[in-house]
């Protein structure tokens, strides 16, 4: 017999998998479709029920293991660099007195002006060379660059 209690719950697993998948945003749970599929494979054409299970480990993790780095890869190609991206472990030079107390400093980085906070809050003085730490809103985070050595093999720029 094809159809019995089995082939419901490979069916159901098969089912329930591909909903989750379709209820997330992010290739959760297709792998499991897949084991599933196979399992439901195995189980219609007549296979033990321990075949079925080892089928639906083997195809499910082999389904994360070897497409899904591909997969990801695959949706992260859209994304693209901002000026963000670009910034961090850069060195600039403070254009103005950075002082977060009064609100004030700009920094010059790769060629722009950037409304700037001191990352420990001490103030910077103008001219000081300054190394991007992060970004908060339109602010870029600064400290002073001789404070925090670039990574191995990095190149700084200064302006």
């Amino acid at each position: 017999m094809i159809f019995n209690s089995v082939t419901v719950i490979w069916l159901g697993v098969l089912v329930v998998m591909l909903v989750a998948e379709g209820a997330t945003a992010g290739l959760v749970s297709i792998w499991f479709a897949a084991g599933a599929l196979g399992a439901l494979i195995v189980q219609v054409l007549g296979g033990w029920l321990w075949l079925q299970i080892l089928v639906f480990l083997l195809v499910s993790l082999a389904a994360l293991l070897l497409l899904r780095p591909m997969a990801q890869r695959m949706l992260q190609k859209d994304r693209q660099a901002t000026n963000a991206d670009r910034v961090y472990e850069m060195v600039g030079v403070a254009e103005t007195d950075v002082d977060n107390v009064a609100g004030t400093g700009t920094v010059k980085l790769d060629g722009k002006v950037w409304t700037a906070r001191s990352l420990t809050g001490a103030p910077i003085p103008a001219g000081t060379l300054v190394r991007a730490k992060m970004i908060e809103g339109v602010k870029l985070i600064v400290c002073p660059a001789e404070e925090t050595p670039p990574p191995d093999g990095a190149v700084e720029e200064k302006h």
